[in-house]
């Protein structure tokens, strides 16, 4: 039973930085466009502020590959679990795993976060540079 506990505890950690790695780029996503608006004057073009729409869509690709292996490691999580203790390897190979990337773009966690972000920008464009 011990191996199994100690096992369990691996993925957990795994899957816990995933979520925080997460978190972060959630983050860094907010301050890089925040920065980039600052960044841009009036006095600069409008296309300028498309660039803002770079980093979203890069943080958001990267963000739900993150998501992608936190449900990757959750579904081996589930199956250590359902283990006997004799079978318990510490196998931590998830190639074997079968989830959806798109499925994980495409999360309500990611769209209520991302989506509406884009928004925010567009408003902000139309707010700031069309006025």
């Amino acid at each position: 039973m011990e191996n199994k506990v100690k096992h369990l505890e691996m993925i957990e950690s795994i899957i816990e930085r995933m979520a925080n790695n997460s978190f972060l780029l959630k983050g860094w996503a907010i301050t890089l466009v925040v920065a980039l608006f600052a960044l841009a004057d009036k006095q600069f073009e409008q296309r300028y502020i498309l660039i803002t729409f770079l980093p979203i869509i890069f943080f958001w690709f990267l963000d739900s590959y993150y998501l992608y292996l936190e449900k990757k490691y959750r579904a081996l999580y589930n199956c250590v679990r359902q283990k006997e203790d004799d079978d318990i390897d510490f196998n931590m190979d998830i190639k074997s795993i079968k989830v959806c990337y798109c499925k994980c773009l495409i999360n309500i966690s990611e769209n209520l976060f991302y989506i509406p972000f884009i928004a925010l920008i567009f408003i902000l464009m139309k707010i700031l540079f069309i006025i």
